[in-house]
């Protein structure tokens, strides 16, 4: 089965709420064809269908519920991860969800968590790549990766579109095209460095878009880190090979490349970005899969996403792929 790993889906009432709380980054996600009305549903399943695409599993990201007051954070989170339980109790066949946390209120996320998974039946959780500013590395955190990896769970990240907190890109009208895989690549060399990949080995990770320039970076990363961050437990090289990335590229062959010799095609798993590719962008997403890599690792790749939904769902548990 044919698993999309990176698409989103945003509820109207849960915009609404976002904005009701100042959030000021909502507005582009309205009317773009990713909501739940039935003629959305049926154009983005006739899309998939036409792309070979058999599965979604969905997020908020980055219209995420972190807010600096429990109870706003709390009912945000709440309300996403209801509403995903629906949609995907209604198309089981077509959908899983990560769940939506509440953070930075760590208490209250860990609460949530255990409900998305044991009573939604959630296929782990979606977050972005900073939280209100603050790093995944940041010991805070701790706790959560420390609960999914007990539970051997999925994390997905995705960019928190926060220009990488630099106003060489905020003030340049570059946060997507340039911020948010600056993110990636930041976030998965701050989980590396703080040892994440390897003292939480049933945590799967999930980077977007191949893990930024990561490819690109781990050699030269290995040799810095002797005088940059001589305490690592192990090398950029190896940690990278630990933790998976899903091939949102625009169709650029020459990254799917890097990414397939960087980290190893075991790695990768069919992303699209869905509604920001869609039609002939949604068939490109998986078409480039398949004129890139060779037929045996492009089928895999594009079928990899299906180890991680939930056992009790129709389709088998994750293999165990590892490095």
């Amino acid at each position: 089965m044919r698993t999309d790993v990176h698409a989103h889906l945003w509820g109207e009432d849960y915009l609404r709420l976002l904005e009701s709380y100042g959030r000021e980054d909502t507005a582009t996600q309205h009317g773009l064809g990713a909501g739940d009305s039935p003629s959305e549903l049926d154009a983005r399943f006739a899309m998939n269908d036409a792309a070979g695409i058999d599965h979604q599993i969905l997020s908020v990201s980055p219209q995420t519920p972190y807010f600096t007051d429990e109870s706003e954070a709390v009912m945000s989170a709440r309300l996403a991860n209801d509403h995903y339980a629906e949609l995907v109790r209604a198309w089981p066949a077509r959908f899983s969800a990560f769940a939506a946390l509440p953070l930075p209120q760590l208490d209250a996320s860990l609460e949530e968590l255990a409900r998305a998974l044991d009573e939604l039946g959630m296929a782990g959780a979606g977050l972005t790549t900073s939280v209100l500013g603050r790093s995944l590395g940041d010991p805070v955190f701790r706790p959560l990766f420390e609960e999914l990896d007990h539970r051997g769970s999925v994390l997905s990240l995705h960019p928190a579109g926060r220009d990488a907190g630099t106003p060489l890109i905020a003030e340049n009208r570059m946060r997507w095209m340039v911020g948010a895989p600056t993110e990636d690549t930041i976030c998965a060399m701050h989980l590396m460095l703080e040892g994440i990949p390897s003292r939480f080995p049933r945590l799967r990770i999930v980077h977007a878009h191949l893990g930024g320039a990561l490819p690109m970076l781990l050699p030269r990363a290995d040799e810095h880190v002797p005088w940059e961050a001589p305490d690592i437990v192990e090398m950029p090289t190896v940690a990278a090979r630990r933790m998976f990335y899903d091939t949102v590229a625009h169709g650029h062959e020459p990254a799917l490349r890097a990414a397939a010799e960087s980290y190893g095609a075991d790695r990768l798993m069919l992303g699209t970005d869905f509604p920001y590719q869609t039609g002939d962008g949604l068939r490109r997403a998986v078409r480039f899969i398949e004129e890139t890599l060779v037929p045996e690792e492009a089928e895999d790749v594009l079928e990899a996403g299906t180890g991680l939904l939930p056992v009790d769902s129709a389709t088998e548990p994750f293999s165990g792929r590892g490095p």
